[in-house]
């Protein structure tokens, strides 16, 4: 079966997502998910569970350091031959980065060294404005500054709604032009995922999530 024929039949065969904060549960099992997945070529299965091995910090060891994550997301980087997919892996890591970098200052710490506590081209800038608000990003990330205030007190719920809508609404524009093809059905499973870890939560979880999240810089979002 042709690329296009295969995609076509995979993604008709997945129900409509829906917004992600109306949601109550995910628009299918992880168990039908994974069967839909199965039609995918070997390269392409590899592709996407890299993606997600990167993106999802529950695929990560608890024990695993910041440095150690990303050298370990530079190597599975490096394996993915989809420039569309690397992109958007790069873009959630520096994401990362810089809650990341929120995080470590809420904590009091001081300017980072070195540049393996974070990924990506904005290690450079947190460091040389890690004491000015929103790090003198505000412009180019404007919902910084509301994370750093959820941060400060302790909007556990409302930070990690504020990060998964920022993820989401990434999501929503890069599908545009994507509706048959693979970079469709990744932007379906990272939705998928979102969903999942949304509909997942409540208030006391969300409490304890956010204690440990303080605990660690380079976590999941």
């Amino acid at each position: 079966m042709a690329h296009p024929d295969r995609y076509a039949m995979l993604l008709t065969a997945l129900p409509y997502h829906g917004p992600l904060f109306g949601a109550t549960q995910t628009p299918l099992s992880r168990f039908r998910l994974n069967q839909r997945l199965s039609l995918l070529g070997e390269d392409e299965a590899r592709c996407l569970q890299d993606a997600r091995r990167v993106i999802e910090w529950a695929q990560q060891p608890s024990e695993r350091t910041d440095a150690e994550t990303v050298r370990e997301a530079r190597r599975l980087i490096e394996r993915i031959d989809n420039r569309f997919v690397r992109d958007l892996v790069v873009w959630r890591l520096e994401l990362r980065t810089l809650v990341a970098a929120l995080r470590r200052r809420h904590r009091g710490e001081d300017v980072p060294r070195g540049r393996d506590w974070g990924f990506g081209r904005w290690v450079g800038h947190l460091q040389r404005h890690w004491h000015e608000p929103a790090f003198g990003l505000e412009r180019a990330f404007p919902w910084l500054p509301e994370a750093e205030r959820h941060l400060r007190t302790g909007a556990a719920v409302d930070l990690e709604r504020l990060l998964l809508g920022v993820v989401w609404d990434r999501l929503e524009r890069l599908s545009d032009g994507h509706y048959l093809d693979f970079e469709a059905i990744l932007i379906y499973v990272l939705r998928w995922d979102l969903i999942a870890r949304w509909t997942s939560y409540d208030g006391e979880r969300a409490l304890q999530r956010f204690d440990a999240l303080l605990e660690r810089a380079l976590a999941d979002l």
